[in-house]
């Protein structure tokens, strides 16, 4: 195990009372060797310190959504300082131990009018080298790579263009109104940062999804990987005639992770846009959809694995590859929102489980050509439904039941990867299912991979638009694009648990528990209390035996065990934590300390807050 382990343990004895990355070590396993915190006294666990970023308001919605945007930001620890990033792009720096602010870079200050906001994942941090001090580095909503000194919180005014390099040069240049921003934290190797983007999903032509990497001194490009293959270049010849032009959406969105130890970089790819209708991108359309495994210092592709061909369910890559042992074997684990997860060598991406090339339905849209056949994973076993029967429809009450079972029975269903048609059909999971950007963590000692999903399905149809417009076909419903499969309170439409935490054995490929994670506040009055809940944020693993997470609305914070999936700990967040936590021991009083953003908003809360919340054992 160490040996396999190798620089991610290296990497633990030098860092192991900090969190210097988003997912603690470079490749994203999310575990911690502290062990103060431990099943045998994690029952007495209380608030150590509550930052508030003074941001949110019940008033203050993204533009774009209409929704309260969620603050989602895993912080990092690196000396002492914990660094973290807000819904409006600011960064702020507190005393670890404390939660004191160190200081604050706001980019928006000397903006007019409503401060905008979006959802954003945190910051990276570079140790700097001769004669240059260790800098924070993070894209923002104006899509602009920042670097900001560590020790002031000041822009470095030797990088790019007096402390940022304008990310829409290159490739958004005739696409001057098109969708780009940054809401994941960088990846660094070395001396270089690696950035991706968050695109538009529609219409098809736009910004480019590619993902580059620049000196993390001077914030010179050092290399850029098309997305989308261009004439001569691997995977062009899976994008029929002249589709791959000003292709939108093939982006890395999510979080990169790196195995240090042989310099390559993991890019969790999205769909192409449209990501409903790819009449107009006929081929497997690499590389959508795809892991891709790249040389970190140059960007040479090193190997691919495509999990959905020729995507038209939204069914995009949406956390980051997770470096893990498999069978003996290094190797890297995707979760995706199909509820599969795809465990792939590490060096060659060929699959460590089984994966099946399997027939699936044919779309019924005029102009489609949908793939044939689709990937399964033999193992793991799928962590969501992938149909729903009649047998299983709701039960909550008799008004629910009763227009569930109407829509179930109006809807068409001929299994997972049905593509939408001209009648309205019903998808499970759908495009909030299965594991989201909440991703997976991963412990050595159990060697257990824990992956929190949801049980959501989406019901809609393709519905074609008037002439002239950019698409020939969107999806619609009469409750909205993005309608879910729910009764018109909003439950979902098949019986609980509609939100499972999960313990994957890496050694055999099979669940070792699966539990009902959360509930629905609503609920809770009539008594319906383990009900599982949606969930966005993810869990992080422990060396004391625990499993810590949020990620529901029900605004509890949680720790499970790591051999059993027994609860063992809950405590009270002011609103729900939308993020992935973190831990840390501080520097001077030696506490272990574990730390959530408790924002609430977002697509599960009606609950808000403004709260980074430190939990720890009483002194």
């Amino acid at each position: 195990m160490r040996r396999l382990l190798g620089g991610a343990l290296a990497l633990f004895s030098l860092h192991a009372s900090e969190w210097p990355n988003y997912g603690n070590d470079p490749g994203g396993m999310r575990y911690s060797p502290l062990k103060q915190i431990h099943r045998g006294n994690v029952q007495r666990l209380k608030v150590a310190w509550t930052f508030h970023t003074k941001e949110y308001s019940p008033e203050m919605r993204n533009t774009r959504t209409n929704r309260v945007t969620a603050f989602e930001a895993t912080p990092i620890v690196v000396d002492g300082v914990l660094y973290f990033s807000t819904p409006q792009n600011r960064v702020i720096a507190l005393d670890a131990e404390s939660g004191k602010e160190l200081w604050v870079y706001d980019p928006q200050a000397d903006a007019a009018g409503k401060r905008r906001t979006n959802q954003h994942r945190g910051v990276a941090y570079w140790p700097g080298r001769a004669g240059v001090p260790p800098r924070i580095l993070y894209g923002n909503l104006e899509a602009r790579l920042i670097a900001l000194d560590a020790r002031t919180g000041r822009p470095c005014p030797d990088f790019g263009n007096d402390g940022y390099v304008d990310l829409r040069k290159g490739v958004a240049d005739n696409f001057p109104k098109g969708r780009y921003s940054i809401t994941s934290p960088p990846t660094v190797y070395k001396d270089v940062v690696i950035s991706g983007s968050a695109v538009q999903e529609g219409p098809s032509k736009g910004p480019a999804g590619d993902v580059r990497a620049y000196d993390a001194k001077t914030g010179n490009l050092v290399w850029q990987f098309h997305t989308v293959p261009r004439p001569g270049e691997f995977g062009h010849d899976s994008w029929a005639g002249d589709s791959w032009k000003d292709r939108s959406g093939v982006n890395a969105w999510s979080i990169m992770t790196v195995d240090a130890e042989r310099g390559i970089v993991y890019l969790p790819i999205g769909s192409p846009a449209y990501d409903f209708y790819g009449g107009d991108r006929h081929g497997a359309n690499l590389f959508g959809n795809s892991v891709v495994a790249l040389d970190a210092a140059t960007g040479k592709r090193i190997w691919h694995f495509q999990m959905v061909h020729h995507d038209v369910w939204d069914y995009d890559l949406p956390a980051h590859p997770t470096l893990v042992t498999a069978k003996g074997k290094p190797a890297v684990a995707q979760v995706t929102k199909m509820g599969f997860v795809f465990v792939l060598d590490r060096v060659t991406g060929k699959p460590v489980f089984p994966v099946e090339e399997r027939a699936v339905p044919q779309s019924r849209t005029p102009g489609e050509a949908s793939s044939r056949t689709q990937p399964f994973p033999v193992k793991p076993p799928p962590l969501s439904k992938l149909n729903v029967e009649r047998d299983e429809i709701t039960t909550l009450s008799a008004e629910s039941r009763k227009f569930c079972m109407e829509l179930f029975d109006s809807l068409e269903m001929r299994g997972i990867f049905t593509p939408w048609g001209p009648r309205m059909t019903l998808m499970m999971p759908g495009t909030l299912g299965g594991a989201t950007w909440s991703g997976a963590s991963f412990d050595p000692e159990s060697n257990y991979l824990f992956v929190n999903a949801n049980e959501l399905g989406g019901v809609g149809l393709m519905k074609e638009q008037p002439e002239g417009s950019p698409m020939r076909y969107s999806r619609s419903s009469p409750w909205g694009a993005y309608a879910r499969f729910a009764d018109l309170d909003g439950y979902p439409c098949q019986q609980p648990p509609w939100g499972t935490l999960n313990a994957i054995d890496l050694n055999t490929g099979e669940i070792a528990w699966r539990v009902p994670l959360g509930f629905l506040e609503s609920l809770e009055s009539k008594g319906l209390t383990n009900t599982g809940a949606p969930s966005l944020g993810g869990t992080i693993a422990t060396a004391g035996g625990l499993v810590f997470i949020a990620g529901t609305g029900d605004r509890r914070f949680r720790a499970f065990d790591v051999r059993t999936g027994k609860l063992l700990w809950e405590g009270k967040l002011p609103a729900g934590g939308h993020a992935t936590p973190m831990t840390y021991q501080g520097r001077k009083n030696g506490r272990q300390y574990v730390v959530i953003a408790a924002g609430g908003g977002g697509y599960f809360s009606e609950s808000v807050a403004d709260a980074l919340v430190a939990f720890s054992l009483p002194e």
